[in-house]
């Protein structure tokens, strides 16, 4: 007669136990390299089109080239950086129509998120809104250009999140992406960084009082300068450029 199948024993499991957490990981040396050279792209320290030589960064971050070629892939993938047969790693050249393009698109969506905005606005939106821009309005006094650009971004993607449509929101956010090369030609220029100051005060005062059309009006506006200083620069480096009309 055959046995019975045995039974696996099984501890119990106490109800009560807690879950051990897995303890917090340190951004790795190919991330922390790859911020560091993001930032000198917004900054401008990099300009389009400079090659990024993997030895010399190797040298520069006291590192190994796999952390580095690891950094370029993840700049790579944010559109910032690209790679040319036989000649390695460089910042993103865009050309005037590209950026024409990805602004085109960026303005459609920005706008599209801000018309679906539930209103009105809760408090602690509007609030958290208002210190983000009081951080960037004192960047933008202290000639923190850093500063100026997280503060920027972080007020964008809270006015944006405010939609509720995640796959709006992250799409926004990598179309930002894409062009952050371009932000430093708007910013040498102490009279746009005044304006955005100005644009997000009076984006807050909209959604303060519920006014849609002047929140979408603002979110067309505020777009126009970098672009704008963009193609002009790389007018006087490369020449006139084809631009495709605007309706």
């Amino acid at each position: 007669m055959a046995g019975k199948p045995l039974k696996r024993a099984t501890a119990p499991i106490s109800k009560s136990a807690p879950v051990p957490e897995a303890p917090a990981r340190e951004p790795s040396a190919a991330m922390l390299i790859a911020k560091r050279i993001e930032e000198d792209i917004v900054l401008g320290r990099r300009q389009p089109r400079e090659r990024l030589i993997e030895q010399d960064l190797c040298d520069l971050f006291q590192t190994h080239r796999g952390d580095v070629r690891l950094a370029l892939f993840e700049l790579e993938k944010k559109g910032l950086v690209e790679r040319i047969p036989n000649r390695g790693a460089m910042v993103r050249g865009l050309t005037p129509l590209e950026v024409q393009e990805i602004y085109a698109v960026r303005e459609e969506l920005e706008v599209m998120a801000v018309r679906i905005i539930p209103f009105p606005v809760g408090r602690k939106d509007i609030e958290r809104l208002e210190e983000l821009q009081r951080q960037h309005t004192a960047a933008v006094a202290a000639g923190d250009l850093l500063t100026v650009f997280y503060s920027n971004l972080s007020f964008h993607q809270v006015l944006f999140g405010l939609c509720g449509n995640a796959c709006l929101i992250e799409t926004i956010d990598l179309l930002a992406q894409k062009v952050y090369g371009i932000r430093s030609y708007a910013n040498a220029f102490p009279e746009s960084l005044d304006r955005a100051r100005r644009d997000h005060l009076d984006m807050i005062k909209a959604l303060r009082g519920s006014r849609r059309d002047d929140l979408v009006l603002l979110t067309r506006r505020h777009l126009q300068p970098s672009p704008e200083a963009y193609i002009k620069a790389y007018e006087r480096r490369f020449g006139k450029a084809d631009l495709a009309p605007f309706n």
